[in-house]
């Protein structure tokens, strides 16, 4: 048996970018990828503080030390720019490994630096 368990959370990065003519997903500055241990292409759910919006995508890599959160395709329709979100990325262990895993996660500040 496997447990779906948190592995990663960016917590409460501002949106900087809204692009409905990509092709869709999330671009992520990759210094908060890092810091977070999400990597690029990672399925990872996203929450909009300010409409309660819950949306499904993957990472792309974006600018090292841009600051950059941008929505894309789809997705920018459920935010705008300015619009604070929270990222996590799940990861499936065992329950045993389950009882000491400790998921990374981040406090950008409202520049989206940690």
């Amino acid at each position: 048996m496997f447990l779906d368990i948190l592995k990663s959370k960016i917590h409460r990065a501002t949106v900087t970018e809204a692009n409905l003519n990509y092709i869709g997903s999330i671009t992520i500055d990759e210094d908060l990828m890092d810091a977070s241990g999400i990597v690029e292409n990672e399925k990872v759910h996203i929450v909009n503080i300010n409409n309660g919006e819950r949306i499904e995508t993957y990472v792309i890599k974006g600018e090292r030390g841009s600051g950059m959160i941008c929505m894309n395709g789809p997705a920018a329709r459920k935010t705008q720019p300015g619009d604070i979100v929270i990222i996590m990325a799940y990861v499936m262990i065992t329950p045993e490994e389950a009882k000491t895993f400790k998921p990374m996660i981040v406090f950008p500040n409202d520049n989206n630096k940690i």
